[in-house]
């Protein structure tokens, strides 16, 4: 058991929320900041809020994610565009192709330049494939500016980065054709 404030957690629960959920949550992290230092520290953060609240709490996973939106537009407002994007990426299972990652290097870079709300958007539809009213709630916003994010995100990704060929795109974000 552990303790936060005057609630009692119960240990085992949240630890293999925990266990079960980290690799996901930290590349949903990576994916909202570009560094996989603050991925780590966002995750923490939004993990510690859940831990506080862990009884009250009857989606765990959306409410983290909810957490890491809005620590994640705190630290932005907070920091604006000072942080630094390092070229590492995640470990991730299997060996990619070069061009594979020479595209998804363009892509995170690309992402990077969007504004918060956008680079948000997208990786909360496609990314982690969540319905646009989850993502709205997640963000505190009307399903129509999901849309709309949405729609101008994916196009100036395709500007971004120049591609005849929107699937390309698509493909790599998770967007069913």
């Amino acid at each position: 058991m552990v303790t936060t404030g005057s609630q009692v957690v119960d240990d085992a629960e949240f630890r293999e929320f925990v266990e079960v959920r980290y690799a996901d949550l930290l590349r949903t992290a990576y994916l909202l900041t570009g560094s996989r230092d603050a991925a780590q520290d966002l995750v923490h953060e939004a993990l510690l809020k859940v831990m506080r609240h862990w009884r009250r709490v009857d989606e765990p996973l959306a409410y983290v994610r909810r957490a890491m939106v809005n620590e994640r537009t705190s630290r932005w407002r907070r920091i604006g565009l000072r942080e630094l994007v390092t070229s590492t990426v995640p470990d991730r299972a299997g060996p990619d192709s070069i061009e594979v990652v020479v595209i998804r290097d363009e892509l995170l870079a690309a992402l990077d330049r969007l504004p918060v709300r956008m680079r948000t958007v997208l990786v909360l539809r496609y990314w982690e494939d969540l319905p646009e009213a989850e993502v709205a709630e997640a963000m505190g916003c009307s399903v129509g500016t999901v849309k709309s994010q949405a729609a101008r995100g994916l196009a100036r990704l395709r500007e971004v980065l120049a591609m005849p060929e929107p699937r390309l795109v698509n493909g790599l974000l998770g967007e069913r054709a």
